[in-house]
């Protein structure tokens, strides 16, 4: 099937001073600005012919994909790749949510997390819904485009390492142990049989391996390289 950049918005003042944004339309700081302006930089040197460009709709990551690709008018938003609903927990500073009861879950069982107050969600809903959109965008581009296809989606920290733990079978209750950083680009190839991690947080990496294979029907294999493979996107 297609290969997925999954590009988490570029660094915003709620990052930056510990503040839990959720669903605040907060947007991009000074330096998110040229995280996003670097990160398109880097996508326009690699020269890759995105088949869509999917959104989170918060203002951080309609920003982000402004900057970093002007030329892309039709971005589609899809509420199902927005920030977890973190509930009475929103706008408030990480160090006083680690005195709170809820923090040791959310670190050690996120599976069993489900936040407090109006409009608050589980961990594992916000994995659910999140999972189910990614890999039914990636269905359906692969029916429109062929499998061959490369596509962007933009969203958020949380969102993203459950994308990344689901492609990587694991538990949700590990996903803590994945770094998504602002402005990174985690790229993800689902196949017939498995999905494939090819690349994870990168903030700096040549992204010019992800093209289309010239040959598609040789290199949309299923099969893991056995000692490793010799480089590249796949």
């Amino acid at each position: 099937m297609t290969t997925l950049l999954l590009l988490r918005h570029g660094r915003t003042e709620t990052n930056a001073t510990g503040i839990l944004a959720g669903h605040q339309p907060v947007p991009l700081d000074e330096v998110g600005r040229a995280q996003a302006v670097a990160v398109g930089e880097r996508l326009a040197a690699a020269k890759l012919p995105l088949a869509a460009v999917v959104s989170s709709p918060l203002p951080r990551c309609r920003e982000t994909l402004a900057l970093a690709l002007p030329d892309v008018a039709d971005v589609i938003e899809d509420d199902a790749i927005i920030e977890c609903r973190y509930g009475d927990w929103t706008g408030r500073p990480l160090k006083e949510l680690a005195k709170e009861p809820l923090w040791a879950t959310v670190q050690a069982h996120p599976s069993a997390a489900v936040f407090p107050g109006d409009g608050g969600e589980s961990m594992a809903q916000m994995s659910a819904r999140a999972i189910a959109a990614v890999r039914g965008w990636d269905a359906k581009i692969t029916r429109s485009h062929g499998p061959e296809a490369v596509w962007l989606a933009c969203s958020h920290g949380d969102i993203i390492k459950a994308v990344v733990a689901d492609a990587l079978g694991m538990h949700l209750d590990l996903f803590q142990r994945i770094a998504v950083e602002p402005a990174s680009v985690t790229v993800i190839r689902y196949t017939p049989l498995r999905s494939f991690v090819l690349r994870l947080n990168d903030t700096g990496g040549d992204l010019s391996g992800f093209q289309p294979p010239q040959r598609p029907e040789e290199e949309m294999s299923s099969d893991a390289a056995v000692g490793g493979g010799s480089g590249g996107s796949v």
